[in-house]
């Protein structure tokens, strides 16, 4: 009996390949390998598919998490609400930086975080909320836009599984998900929906100091070159991974619709 492979990359692959090949040549022959003109063009063009002021490309997904709260400067034992259903990451970075994780339950037609649990869990050492978008479908962001308004606080969006979504908000119109919080961000690890072909990774925001302190954070909190303002971390995405993404952008709502669904 044959096997039929839940993400066929080999197969993805094999249809863009020409592209593919051509782009990873041409870094290899200008060695641009960090930072170079892929990685710009890329991030450009992500910006505009999502319809937001920047994005700051990173190593992987995880770090983008990490990234997101350094840059809020949260300070251990402040305490963050995310979902308990939810791959360790979210939780991982949380606890890695001496922050409270604080775990609440899921609705189920969707399994994504409950807002009424979310409100639930506020106490005053609450300082973020980290929803995560399961399979596709955005979390409430109307509901938990309107407690972060209320409590004072901030919103990252973990949008690892659902790039390209739509989510319809109470005024009508639609936004990308990862857009709707002061940060979003995601994972292009290969079997995501848009992935590169190693590890990688995005933030997003609207908020332009915001996203300021997130360049410094991923670059060694480096403004100035061998001027280190802040403790940062090396989280950058290569030139290679980026310009297979850009080939792989241009497909991705193709990509969405063969999955099925509301883009998945």
């Amino acid at each position: 009996m044959k096997q039929i492979p839940m993400v066929d990359l080999v197969g993805q692959y094999q249809k863009i390949k020409p592209e593919v090949d051509a782009a990873i040549g041409e870094i290899l022959t200008n060695a641009s390998f960090i930072n170079g003109p892929a990685v710009k063009q890329f991030q450009q063009n992500l910006e505009q598919y999502l319809g937001v002021k920047h994005v700051i490309p990173c190593a992987n997904g995880t770090d983008a998490l990490q990234v997101a709260m350094m840059a809020l400067n949260l300070k251990p034992g402040d305490e963050v609400i995310t979902t308990s259903f939810t791959f360790i990451a979210t939780a991982e970075v949380i606890a890695l930086l001496q922050l409270t994780p604080v775990l609440v339950d899921v609705l189920p037609d969707t399994f994504n975080i409950d807002p009424a649990a979310i409100e639930r869990a506020i106490t005053p050492k609450t300082k973020a909320i980290v929803p995560v978008h399961l399979f596709g479908q955005t979390a409430d962001m109307d509901a938990i836009m309107d407690l972060a308004e209320k409590h004072n606080l901030y919103v990252i969006e973990d949008n690892a599984q659902a790039i390209g979504a739509d989510h319809y908000g109470k005024d009508g119109h639609s936004r990308k998900a990862g857009t709707i919080g002061h940060i979003g961000c995601t994972s292009f690890f290969p079997s995501k929906n848009l992935g590169c072909y190693g590890d990688g990774g995005a933030i997003f925001t609207n908020d332009d100091e915001l996203a300021t302190q997130l360049r410094v954070v991923v670059n060694h909190g480096m403004v100035v070159r061998y001027y280190h303002d802040y403790v940062g971390v090396n989280s950058r995405l290569d030139s290679i991974q980026a310009a297979i993404l850009d080939i792989k952008l241009k497909r991705l709502d193709e990509y969405n619709k063969a999955i099925g669904g509301n883009g998945w």
